[in-house]
C-alpha cells in the first residue's frame, strides 16, 4: 500500500538530485552559498522530502557541506584540489574510454555519434561557455555509461563534476574552450570504432590538457 508513494518519492528525489547537482556543478549555485530547503523545493516544484534525499547524496559527493548550528552550504571550489582530482582522472578516464570502446552497445554508439555531430555544430558557430560546458558534461557522462560498469560510472561522474566546478571558476581566463571540448570528437570516433588503445590515449591526453589549461589560467 505504501509502495506507490514511495516509488513516486524516489522519482522526485532523483529529479531533484539531478537538477541541484547540475546547478552546483555549473556554479549556478555559487560556492559558499547557503542551501535553503524550502526555496529549493519551491523552485523545483517538489516537496521537502525529495530535496532532503537529494541533499544527502550531494553531501556525499562533496558538492554541499553541512555545519552544525550554521546550516548547509555549497562547497567552496579550491584550486589545491586539482592535483588530487587529476591523479584519479588520469588513471580512470583512460580505463573508461577503453572499456567503452570494447563494450558500447548500438544504443551507446548512436548516443555518442549524436554528440559527435553536436560537437561539429559547436565548432561551426559560436557557443557561449555554459553551452560548451553542458556539452562537455554530456559527452563524459555518455562515455561513462558506455562502460556498463556502474561503480566506475558513479566514481567518474563525481570526479568530473568536481573538475567542472574548477573549470567554471576560471572560465573567463580560459582562451580555447571550444578547442578543449572539441577534443572529444576523435575520442568518440575511437570509441565508436571499437579502438580501446586510441580511446585510452586520447582520454589521458584530454585530462592532462585540462589540468595544464587550468594551471596556466591561475
Amino acid at each position: 500500500m505504501a509502495t506507490e508513494p514511495r516509488g513516486e518519492e524516489l522519482s522526485l528525489a532523483e529529479r531533484a538530485y539531478r537538477a541541484l547537482r547540475d546547478r552546483l556543478v555549473m556554479l549556478e549555485i555559487r560556492p559558499g552559498a547557503p542551501i535553503n530547503e524550502d526555496q529549493l523545493a519551491q523552485s523545483l516544484g517538489v516537496g521537502r522530502t525529495p530535496v532532503r534525499e537529494a541533499l544527502k547524496r550531494l553531501q556525499y559527493e562533496r558538492l554541499i557541506t553541512t555545519y552544525p548550528r550554521r546550516g548547509t552550504f555549497a562547497t567552496e571550489v579550491n584550486i589545491t584540489d586539482l592535483a588530487h582530482i587529476s591523479e584519479v582522472r588520469q588513471e580512470l578516464e583512460p580505463l573508461a574510454a577503453a572499456l567503452a570502446a570494447r563494450r558500447a552497445t548500438a544504443t551507446d554508439r548512436a548516443t555518442l555519434t549524436a554528440l559527435r555531430q553536436e560537437l561539429e555544430r559547436a565548432d561551426s558557430r559560436r557557443r557561449d561557455a555554459a553551452e560548451l560546458l553542458h556539452l562537455d558534461l554530456q559527452v563524459h557522462r555518455a562515455i561513462y555509461a558506455a562502460t556498463h560498469n556502474p561503480y566506475l560510472d558513479d566514481t567518474l561522474v563525481r570526479y568530473d563534476n568536481l573538475a567542472t566546478r574548477i573549470w567554471c571558476l576560471f572560465i573567463d581566463r580560459l582562451s580555447d574552450m571550444a578547442g578543449h571540448v572539441g577534443e572529444h570528437g576523435p575520442l568518440i570516433e575511437a570509441i565508436v570504432a571499437g579502438d580501446p588503445d586510441t580511446a585510452a590515449r586520447l582520454a589521458r591526453s584530454h585530462v592532462e590538457g585540462f589540468e595544464r589549461a587550468i594551471r596556466d589560467a591561475v
